[in-house]
């Protein structure tokens, strides 16, 4: 009887069509049997780059992180990202949406259902920007709206949901989460094993320990996510890990030939996707960004290049600067001595795709000219440095800043202190009645009916003004009246005067 009412629940079968595949079926059929896949990564994992990507051995590909939201009210956000091209090559697909809001998901992914082969549910980005949206990784917590956000998704919709998590430290309470997932209908899980925490040069090794347990612990297809840099950790980790297949991001920017197990020269996967770009635009700002990751050690040698890339209007200004790279590293090739090593500890030398292994704190430090990092990590400079304001310890931003204003200063403690609104904690108005910010003391204003001149809200003085003029609305109309009188009289006794004169 369980079974029945669940096939009656499905879409697929109330449409007369067959019921989406579930589970292994899904993975094998659908996905089919996918091992290597592409992450979704925000501005980076385009039509074009998907393709790229599937050239060189990608067999899964996800679009780049879609915000659910803007995808349901802008057409245009939805043909930018989705609709605008159809291609048969760029085939099995999974959409990724970030979202908080059962509906609102469930809406958006209606709408991309049929350019895809399953919806994911992100929630695994881990920045500032999903802390503030109260998505991704920040959901991690709330097991009820995830629960309801899954469940409603696998019930509406003609495909596959999956989610990709990050873990917990705790790799007990990840296996939870995990198995909360599945219960709701999640049909394919992809585990980061880092936590929310672990991100930028606090990133840090993932533990394929947490991504080991999740396996074992649920009975559907798992993607590990986290330490790929060669195809030789694709095996490793699924020889672990017991996972079905295995996601890449930052080895794939870096390599996108990676699958394949070969590292070619950079000018070489350049041209190739240059030439995928023409067919299938996207923006300038994509094809830079791709290119920096997929340059960045040659453009340590060669930093000038890094300024044309910057100031290339045009796909044709880029493939100018990717032929004046791949002259000057032939030129380095030919005047190679026997026997030359790679330098800065590359295991390749500089030309040719390599992953970048992102320093750590103590890295960075050493790498930024301090000594060490007591007091904690500051990013790039220790503030010290800052408070002298000599302009060669400042970012370029605020070097900026000081020319256009000589005597601004960088230092903290010099910043004005401010009060604190007593119910948000931004900065209070001076002259506010209520000692509140502006936002909050309009709010109390409106609902009081009450004046606050320290922010020019005056909202009783308008409100008895308008009391004053309903009562007294027939005098007022009299003395118009009486007053436009007047004025004829005074205009009838100019004229007769201007006939005498």
């Amino acid at each position: 009887m369980a079974a029945l009412s669940q096939t009656a629940r499905d879409p697929a079968t109330v449409l007369g069509k067959m019921p989406k595949l579930q589970g292994f079926e899904f993975w094998r059929n659908t996905l089919r049997a996918a091992h290597y896949v592409v992450a979704p990564m925000v501005d980076q994992s385009e039509l074009a780059w998907r393709l790229l990507s599937r050239r060189h051995g990608a067999q899964l590909c996800y679009t780049p992180m879609l915000h659910a939201q803007v995808f349901v009210r802008d057409a245009n956000y939805r043909k930018e990202n989705l609709y605008c091209d159809v291609c048969p090559e760029d085939r099995p697909l999974i959409v990724q949406f970030c979202a908080n809001d059962p509906e609102v998901f469930v809406q958006a992914a209606l709408l991309a259902q049929d350019y895809c082969d399953a919806i994911d549910l992100n929630l695994g980005c881990p920045q500032m920007i999903a802390k503030r949206g109260h998505y991704g990784a920040f959901l991690q917590e709330e097991w009820a709206l995830l629960q309801k956000m899954i469940l409603l998704a696998h019930e509406k919709l003609s495909v596959p949901i999956t989610c990709k998590i990050r873990v917990f430290p705790e790799i007990g309470k990840t296996v939870k989460y995990a198995q909360l997932l599945e219960k709701a209908g999640c049909q394919l899980l992809t585990v980061h094993g880092r936590t929310k925490e672990q991100k930028g040069p606090l990133a840090g090794v993932a533990s394929w320990e947490h991504i080991k347990a999740v396996r074992k612990a649920v009975s559907i297809p798992v993607f590990a996510n986290g330490n790929i840099q060669y195809l030789s950790d694709v095996e490793e980790c699924m020889q672990k890990t017991g996972v079905h297949g295995v996601m890449s991001a930052e080895g794939n920017l870096h390599n996108p030939a990676l699958f394949e197990g070969r590292n070619p020269v950079v000018w070489e996967m350049t041209e190739e996707y240059l030439e995928i770009v023409h067919q299938y635009p996207c923006p300038l700002s994509y094809v830079r960004a791709h290119l920096f990751k997929l340059w960045h050690h040659t453009l340590q040698v060669y930093q000038q290049l890094r300024e044309e890339l910057a100031k290339a209007k045009t796909l044709e200004g880029i493939a100018d600067v990717n032929r004046d790279l791949k002259l000057r590293c032939q030129e380095e090739i030919a005047n190679q001595k026997e026997g030359e090593k790679p330098k800065g500890g590359l295991p390749f030398f500089h030309w040719i795709c390599q992953p970048y292994v992102r320093p750590g704190p103590k890295e960075m430090c050493k790498e930024n000219g301090t000594s060490g990092c007591e007091g904690g990590m500051r990013g790039k400079r220790a503030l010290e440095d800052e408070d002298d304001g000599n302009c060669d310890t400042l970012s370029k931003n605020k070097q900026k800043k000081k020319l256009r204003n000589p005597n601004k200063r960088f230092d903290p403690s010099l910043k004005p202190k401010y009060a604190k609104c007593d119910h948000c904690g931004n900065p209070k108005g001076n002259k506010c009645v209520f000692n509140l910010c502006r936002g909050c003391c309009k709010k109390r204003a409106f609902k009081e009916i009450a004046d606050c001149p320290g922010h020019g809200l005056l909202f009783k003085t308008k409100y008895e003004k308008s009391l004053l003029w309903k009562s007294g609305q027939p005098a007022m109309q009299e003395i118009e009246r009486t007053q436009k009188g007047d004025v004829e009289e005074t205009a009838g006794l100019k004229g007769g005067i201007d006939t005498v004169l």
